[in-house]
């Protein structure tokens, strides 16, 4: 009988440390670059790569085979389940200027207007 008593207590506890589970503070988890869109409204056509950086910063990756291309690209994994994510990518031409961008922010209504007019 002392066995039955020993093992409903410890199921009993195991089941009330479950329940106070989702008591326990869990950490946001961010990765990569938090871009806003008011940071893509920065962006123009012809602009170098180091014009981009500087309003984005780095890339969260460069492809090894194409360094035309960068991805910039941010996730949250929030501590109670709540993920958000975003990304874009940014083209440039041989010569280093920006081509095109393409992901979840919204081209900007002057991106076809170089700087230099």
């Amino acid at each position: 009988m002392n066995s039955v008593v020993t093992r409903a207590l410890m199921l009993a506890t195991a089941l009330s440390l479950t329940a106070c589970s989702s008591w326990i503070y869990r950490i946001d988890i961010p990765q990569g670059n938090f871009l806003e869109q008011k940071d893509i409204d920065k962006l123009r056509v012809h602009m170098t790569k180091e014009q981009v950086r500087f309003v984005l910063g780095n890339p969260v990756a460069e492809n090894a085979f194409d360094d035309q291309t960068w991805h910039y690209f941010y996730s949250l994994k929030g501590g109670r389940g709540s993920n958000f994510e975003k990304q874009l990518v940014a083209r440039f031409d041989q010569e280093g200027k920006l081509l095109d961008i393409s992901g979840d922010f919204d081209k900007p209504a002057q991106f076809n207007t170089p700087l230099d007019i």
